[in-house]
């Protein structure tokens, strides 16, 4: 754990958002430290160009040479392998580790400039969309085939809520141009890709209201293509899922 004088000195030089993801904090030290090593690394390019200029040496010795320019050299590679084990464990972490099989799925579409987060409701599975069937104007912007029997309860909106504490793995996709999926206080940040089913989860720990942003320059009206993340705790989240879940025609 860093110190509470580093600590503070980071929390003044570089002020990065709030993090409310239980990964939050592993990402957040890595950042740091490349930033304070590119710092280091900064400081010392100076200092050696000072030093160059104050002397002037006209000849150095072969071994002198040799070792000036081969350490420095080597300990450079240690310092990136380094930097990039870590950041690599850190990737695979997130990335490459599956969810746990009781994390809330959520699916996430993004479309020309909105968001829209659909959850499979009381029977556990996504209902079938079909593209002609697509209608934002008539309340069906996934295009929900009403045919099948798991979209009946299939809960669809235009702000993610999730519940603080659980595990999420949300499902993206995009149905015309590439958007980039983005919370910043989640440390998120995943492409949607026309055509592919991609997932990412994390697990929120502050209950909150959060910006959901596109980082992909998606047409004319990119700039307002935002929508709200809202993490409740796990009481209230069950109390607005039971509160917004669709009727079926067969609840009695």
């Amino acid at each position: 754990m860093p110190s509470p004088l580093a600590a503070a000195i980071t929390t003044i030089l570089w002020q990065l958002p709030m993090n409310a993801a239980a990964h939050g904090p592993a990402f957040d030290r890595h950042l740091l430290l490349n930033l304070w090593i590119a710092l280091a690394l900064l400081a010392l390019a100076h200092i050696l160009v000072l030093i160059g200029l104050i002397k002037r040496r006209t000849h150095t010795p072969p071994r002198r040479q040799a070792l000036i320019e081969f350490v420095p050299l080597a300990a450079l590679a240690l310092l990136f392998a380094f930097l990039a084990t870590r950041a690599e464990a850190l990737w695979q972490a997130a990335r490459y580790t599956g969810p746990d099989r009781a994390a809330l799925q959520v699916e996430v579409t993004g479309m020309q400039f909105a968001w829209y987060f659909r959850y499979p409701g009381a029977d556990a599975t996504f209902g079938a969309t079909k593209p002609e069937l697509v209608a934002p104007g008539e309340g069906n912007p996934l295009g929900l085939d009403p045919t099948d029997p798991h979209s009946a309860d299939d809960l669809v909106g235009s702000q993610l809520v999730l519940p603080a504490g659980r595990e999420v793995d949300l499902r993206l996709h995009a149905q015309d141009v590439i958007h980039g999926f983005s919370v910043p206080a989640m440390r998120l940040k995943q492409n949607a890709v026309p055509g592919q089913d991609i997932h990412i989860h994390f697990t929120p720990t502050v209950p909150g209201e959060y910006a959901i942003l596109c980082t992909q320059l998606c047409g004319l009206g990119h700039y307002r293509m935002t929508a709200t993340l809202r993490v409740l705790p796990e009481v209230d989240f069950e109390a607005w899922l039971t509160q917004h879940a669709p009727h079926t025609g067969d609840a009695q």
